[in-house]
């Protein structure tokens, strides 16, 4: 799929993977639900050490299919903050279950643990959770 949602495939799963298909897109989606990154400098430090020029065009892709949205920074104009849309906050139940899948089937990981423990008990909480950090965000920083 392209920004003006003109599909190649009549395959939902196909479609889905053109726009965020590659590892960077999820976990910038990542980095903003679950640790309330918002700045292009914030997704550079996240431990998976995306190339800044990887982190250019996946910001542009997610913006251009509706994912993230962009807003000029308050304090410095140069700078943009990213915040998650509706379409990128309905991906929380896939990136929990991405968790439980890999606290199944993946090697220990006491951060993969922790998180998969909190969704098992009450997944419903951890979505509120963070969508009420989300909220706080957005209402502090959009329109």
């Amino acid at each position: 799929m392209n920004a003006k949602n003109e599909s190649r495939s009549p395959c939902p799963i196909s479609n889905v993977l053109d726009w965020l298909g590659d590892k960077w897109s999820l976990l910038i989606v990542r980095d903003v639900l679950f640790y309330g990154k918002h700045e292009y400098k914030e997704f550079l430090a996240s431990p998976e050490s995306i190339a800044t020029n990887i982190l250019a065009d996946r910001l542009k892709k997610l913006t251009a299919c509706g994912v993230l949205g962009e807003l000029t920074h308050p304090e410095n104009k140069s700078r943009k903050l990213y915040y998650v849309t509706e379409s990128g906050k309905a991906l929380l139940p896939i990136l929990g279950e991405m968790v439980l899948w890999a606290d199944a089937y993946m090697p220990p990981n006491e951060i993969i643990k922790q998180l998969a423990v909190s969704i098992k008990a009450n997944p419903a909480a951890v979505k509120a959770r963070m969508l009420a950090a989300t909220s706080e965000w957005e209402a502090k920083y959009l329109p």
